[in-house]
């Protein structure tokens, strides 16, 4: 604990970005949930746009809004 799925559109992440990515949010957690390092994982998942509303949108936000400390603005 914690898991944490980034879905995103398709964008070249290179791997020092993605490592500066990854201790950012790692950093919050920790400091902010009281967990360690160790029992962090993240995921980058790229969806494709023509399947947002379908994969993410609907499914994620419109279904689970009561969980969701932050809305989007689409």
């Amino acid at each position: 604990m914690p898991h944490v799925n980034i879905k995103h559109f398709p964008t070249p992440v290179g791997e020092e970005q993605s490592a500066r990515l990854v201790a950012a949010i790692t950093a919050a957690l920790t400091e902010n949930l009281g967990c360690t390092e160790d029992a962090v994982s993240i995921a980058l998942e790229p969806v494709d746009p023509s399947e947002w509303n379908e994969r993410v949108y609907r499914p994620e936000v419109m279904e689970r809004r009561e969980l969701l400390h932050k809305l989007p603005n689409y």
